[in-house]
């Protein structure tokens, strides 16, 4: 018996160590607060299939993104370099993100090391990180692009400061359609097509949604509003044309979730479910300000919303499903970051991290397991002046150069409203002093930020 046993864990052990490396597919919502979703404890919402995904994986608890804008959230992401260290610290403007290089030409991102891997890449969604000459996403790793240089476009118009911005490759591209449906299609379409070939894939699906579309990008005479086929808010006995704006924020992360549904489906008729890493992240909590959506959406039970440096702002929903690697159904509270999706996708890739620059993230995998604690003896999330930094139970937070420092005991008072900077000043003092070395230590190896010259880029 003993000897059967251990045939069979080398047989085990074989198959792992000659295992075709895992397809990834990540999916970056824009926006989606933490209380947002089902699985997220929202009981009114209808987002079953993004619920799928909790219970076959992992739910992240204390998952944190270490800047609370767009751009900066999404050049975090893709190299596993804080901002600080990247370069990339600042939101683009609209000139910026259709001729801007943004995120620096020195950092190198996720596909660029999965396609010296043998992956093939594609992005299909919103880029916003720079789209000059040299920055596009066929130049950065991509064999395939199909998405939006910009923001918050509009989701039917596909306009953003009055410019069309659908793109193919690096070419305008003229397509009519829902936005969130558009960028699930073509991911879905690539999939098929990568079923028949022997290459694993990586898939970047970053999603508009659910971003508020701001007046700006609407038509003239149009109102601003959620955006969403009457189809969705029908699902909620709503009718189709209904004018209540929370109800239509409801349907956009309905239409969003029935979006992710088709992504897994697909994924189980190509038989690639068991080797497929997926991943759905927010890359920022949800914008609080009546200008951004009438205040439909929910980061409860934290406190404000992005761009602020509380816990409404960064701390986000990220879930992870990876069949025989990551157990169904965990719920990880481990202290975590979105700098750490790079180094568990090298991981699922078999693919060593790079010796040539400091990475912030770590690989994730055993925390999400609930196997071990946070990689991270502390976490420091930061846009421009405003920075809060997280070592266990503890965290300061100082949403100006000049406000001063607070300090909150996220174990007894997560939604931070007690401040303890007056009543505990040696923590506070020991924790400031943290930051001060972690802002020195980050800049080696730092890129410096683009400056963007208009006709110069």
């Amino acid at each position: 018996m003993k000897r059967f046993a251990s045939l069979v864990l080398v047989w085990m052990l074989a198959g792992i160590l000659n295992a075709k490396p895992s397809n990834i597919i990540l999916m970056y919502a824009d926006n989606i607060g933490y209380g947002d979703l089902g699985c997220y404890g929202n009981i009114g919402i209808k987002t079953p299939r993004i619920d799928q995904v909790a219970a076959e994986g992992a739910r992240c608890t204390d998952f944190y993104v270490v800047s609370s804008t767009c751009t900066v959230s999404r050049g975090a992401l893709l190299t596993g370099r804080h901002a600080a260290r990247n370069g990339l610290v600042k939101q683009l403007g609209p000139e910026e993100n259709w001729h801007g290089i943004g995120l620096p030409h020195r950092e190198r991102i996720l596909p660029q090391y999965l396609k010296e891997a043998g992956y093939g890449t594609a992005c299909f969604g919103k880029w916003n990180i720079g789209f000059a000459k040299g920055s596009r996403p066929t130049e950065r790793g991509f064999d395939e692009f199909f998405g939006c240089r910009s923001g918050n476009i509009h989701y039917f118009a596909h306009t953003y400061h009055g410019e069309y911005d659908m793109f193919l490759g690096t070419e305008p591209h003229k397509v009519e359609g829902y936005s969130t449906d558009l960028f699930a299609d073509a991911t879905c379409d690539h999939i098929r097509q990568q079923a028949k070939g022997a290459k694993p894939f990586f898939i970047y699906l970053p999603f508009n949604a659910p971003h508020y579309v701001s007046s700006i990008n609407m038509k003239p005479g149009e109102k601003p509003e959620w955006q969403v086929p009457g189809k969705f808010l029908e699902r909620y006995g709503w009718p189709a044309d209904e004018k209540n704006e929370k109800r239509r924020y409801f349907a956009v992360l309905t239409a969003l979730d029935d979006a992710v549904g088709r992504v897994l489906d697909t994924l189980d008729e190509q038989g690639l479910r068991e080797n497929t890493l997926v991943m759905f992240i927010s890359d920022m909590g949800a914008i609080l300000r009546p200008t951004h959506g009438f205040n439909a959406a929910s980061n409860s039970p934290f406190r404000d919303g992005a761009p602020s440096m509380y816990e409404g702002s960064i701390r986000v929903p990220a879930l992870f499903r990876w069949p025989g690697r990551i157990k169904a159904g965990v719920e990880s509270k481990a202290v975590l970051t979105h700098l750490d999706v790079l180094p568990l996708c090298l991981n699922a890739a078999s693919v060593t991290a790079p010796k040539d620059r400091i990475l912030d993230g770590r690989d994730p995998l055993a925390a999400l397991n609930g196997d071990a604690p946070s990689p991270h003896p502390f976490i420091v999330s930061q846009l421009g002046t405003a920075i809060a930094l997280r070592e266990g139970r503890w965290k300061i937070v100082r949403q100006s150069a000049g406000a001063p420092w607070e300090l909150y005991d996220l174990e007894s008072n997560a939604i931070e409203s007690f401040n303890l900077a007056a009543k505990r000043p040696k923590d506070l003092e020991r924790l400031v002093a943290l930051h001060a070395k972690w802002e020195q230590d980050v800049q080696r190896d730092a890129s410096p930020p683009e400056r963007y010259v208009p006709g110069k880029q």
